[in-house]
C-alpha cells in the first residue's frame, strides 16, 4: 500500500517542503531510501525500525521503498525520521491512511521518543507562505514554532502522540513564549573604570551601528568594553527577531524551549578560528559566525592574531551585509548584517602608544603587525579608538560612570531619529547609508568642507573613509539632537580615524 506524508528539510537558512512516499513492493525484505538523501537520512533506517518496534507497533519483513520528492536537490538532517516512520505504519495498515494530512518533522530515538531538531522556525515560515497552517514538531521545539502567528503547532514527545495529532485527538499548543528581552546577562558600563573616550566611541558606534576597532596595551579593558556593547543596543524588532531566531535555529545554537531572540546576539569567535568557521562553509554550506551575529555584534578579540585569509574574508560581509558561499553542491547566500567590534594590541609587545612603558618592537615588526589590518579592512572600520591604561587612582576610586541603561536611552533616541529619516527606504541606520543618501542627509557647510578637504590631504584618506567619516558625524549629530552637521561633529568624527596616521608617524 502506498502512503504519503509531508515534511520539510533545511536548505541554507530556508526550509523546503518534501513529500515522503512509502510503498511496499515485491521482493526480499529490504529498506531503501531514494531521492538524494544524505548519510544521516540513510542511517535512519535502523533508528526507524527500532523506534517503531519499541513503540508497540510491528515492522514486518517486507521490501520498503521510501522516496523523498522532489528528487532534484539533496536532503539532509534527521527531521525526516518521524514522517517516514508514520508513513510506514500507514503503508502496513497499522494507521489509517486518512490521518497523514499534517506536515511533521522530528528525529526519533530508539525507544520511539521524538528528539528536537534544527530550523523549526524556518519550517513554520515555509508552511505559512505555502498556505499550510498546521505542523507537528518535537516537544522541545514548541516555543520556536509558535513564534510564527497563524500556525497551529502540535508538539509531540513520541510516535504515539504524533499519531494522535494526525487523527485530530490532540489540541494545538496555545501557550506563547515571547522570548527573552532583558539586559541582565550583559556587562554594565558602570562597572568599567575610566575610559571615558572609549565609552563615548562605543556609544557613537552603537547609535549608528558603526564598526569599531579598539587598540591599546594589554589589560586596559578592551575586552570588557566590548562585552558592554550589547547592553547599550536597543532590542530587536519582531522582523529582526524572527530572522535572528531562524539563523540561530539552523545553526544549532538556539536553546531548546526558547522563543524568539529579541536581544542582539553577541558572537566572539577565538582568533584561531578558520575562515569557514567565521564566514560559513563546509561541504554543504552552513552559517558561520558572521551570520550568527546578524542584527547583533561580532567581537573579534586579538584582531591582528587572526589569520590573514580570515581577516580578508570579512571584506564582503562588511560591505554587502551578506556572505555568498559557493561549493560543488551549491551556492548559498546568508545574511550577515552585524556590527563589528574588534580589539588589538598596537604591536607585538602591546606598548607602542603607551606614554610610560617603552615599546620593545623594531620598526619592521611594527609595520608587519599593522599591515594585516591596514588597507581595505581598516577602510571598512568607521571608528578607531585608543584604549590606554587606566590610572591607579581611577582603579581604586569610586566609579561615577553612567550605567548601560542611561547610555541605551540615548542610543534608542538616536536610532529613532534614523528610523524616521530613512522611513520608506531599505536603509535602517547611518552606517548603512548609500553614497547618494550620504550626500542627501550629510550636507555640510563651507567650514566643514574645508576641514574635510585638509584632512583628506594630510591623512591620505580613501573615498570610502571619507564617506564613513560623514556617516559617523551624522550619528554624533543625532546623539546631540541637532539638525545639521556642525564643525565640532566633523572634528570628533575625524578624531576616530587616526590609526594609520599614527603608524606612519
Amino acid at each position: 500500500m502506498l502512503s504519503r506524508a509531508t515534511s520539510l528539510v533545511i536548505h541554507g537558512i530556508e526550509a523546503h517542503l518534501v513529500d515522503v512516499e512509502v510503498d511496499i513492493v515485491k521482493g526480499l525484505p529490504n529498506f531503501t531510501i531514494v531521492g538524494l538523501p544524505d548519510s544521516i537520512i540513510r542511517e535512519s533506517k535502523d533508528r526507524i525500525r527500532s523506534a517503531i518496534e519499541n513503540s508497540g507497533f510491528e515492522f514486518p519483513p517486507k521490501n520498503f521503498i521510501v522516496n523523498l520528492a522532489p528528487a532534484g536537490y539533496r536532503k539532509e538532517g534527521a527531521n525526516l525520521d518521524l514522517p517516514i516512520a508514520v508513513s510506514i505504519l500507514v503503508a502496513t495498515g497499522q494507521v489509517e491512511s486518512t490521518q497523514l494530512t499534517i506536515p511533521m518533522v522530528g528525529e526519533l530515538s530508539l525507544d520511539g521518543r521524538v528528539r528536537p531538531i534544527k530550523g523549526v522556525i524556518a519550517m513554520a515560515i515555509a508552511l505559512y507562505h505555502a498556505g499550510i497552517k498546521e505542523i507537528i514538531v518535537p516537544y522541545e521545539n514548541r516555543n520556536e514554532a509558535t513564534a510564527i502567528e497563524g500556525i497551529k503547532v502540535y508538539p509531540v514527545k513520541d510516535i504515539a502522540q504524533a499519531i494522535e495529532a494526525c487523527n485530530g485527538s490532540m489540541q494545538p499548543y496555545t501557550e506563547h513564549v515571547s522570548g527573552d528581552s532583558s539586559w541582565n546577562g550583559y556587562l554594565d558600563m558602570a562597572s568599567v573604570m575610566g575610559q571615558e573616550t572609549a565609552k563615548r566611541a562605543m556609544e557613537i558606534a552603537a547609535a549608528g551601528r558603526h564598526n569599531i576597532l579598539m587598540y591599546g596595551p594589554p589589560g586596559s579593558g578592551k575586552t570588557m568594553l566590548a562585552r558592554c556593547v550589547p547592553g547599550i543596543l536597543p532590542p530587536l524588532t519582531k522582523e529582526q527577531a524572527i530572522m535572528t531566531t531562524m539563523i540561530h535555529s539552523v545553526g544549532g545554537v538556539l536553546a531548546h524551549g526558547q522563543g524568539l531572540v529579541y536581544m542582539p546576539p553577541f558572537r566572539a569567535p577565538h582568533h584561531t578560528s578558520s575562515d569557514a568557521a567565521l564566514v560559513g562553509g563546509g561541504k554543504i554550506p552552513n552559517v558561520g559566525e558572521v551570520s550568527l551575529a546578524h542584527n547583533g555584534v561580532l567581537f573579534l578579540d586579538e584582531f591582528v592574531e587572526f589569520r590573514n585569509d580570515v581577516i580578508q574574508a570579512l571584506r564582503q560581509p562588511l560591505e554587502d551585509c551578506q556572505i555568498t558561499i559557493s561549493r560543488a553542491l551549491g551556492t548559498m547566500t546568508f545574511p550577515a548584517d552585524f556590527m563589528l567590534v574588534a580589539s588589538s594590541n598596537p604591536c607585538q609587545c602591546g606598548y607602542l602608544f603607551d606614554p610610560e612603558i617603552p615599546c620593545k618592537c623594531t620598526a619592521g615588526k611594527i609595520r608587519n603587525y599593522f599591515s594585516k589590518i591596514a588597507g581595505p579592512i581598516l577602510d571598512r572600520i568607521d571608528i578607531e579608538v585608543l584604549v590606554g591604561r587606566v590610572p591607579y587612582k581611577d582603579l581604586l576610586g569610586k566609579s561615577n560612570a553612567e550605567s548601560s541603561a542611561r547610555v541605551r536611552e540615548r542610543v534608542v533616541k538616536a536610532r529613532e531619529k534614523q528610523r524616521q529619516r530613512f522611513s520608506g527606504r531599505t536603509t535602517t541606520c547611518n552606517a548603512r547609508m548609500t553614497s547618494d543618501e550620504v550626500k542627501e542627509f550629510c550636507a555640510i557647510n563651507g567650514e566643514c568642507e574645508s576641514i574635510l578637504e585638509l584632512a583628506i590631504k594630510r591623512m591620505n584618506l580613501s573615498a570610502r573613509s571619507f564617506f564613513r567619516i560623514l556617516k559617523v558625524a551624522r550619528t554624533i549629530t543625532d546623539l546631540d539632537d541637532a539638525e545639521s552637521i556642525e564643525k565640532r561633529h566633523i572634528l570628533e568624527a575625524l578624531s576616530y580615524k587616526n590609526l594609520q596616521r599614527y603608524y606612519e608617524i
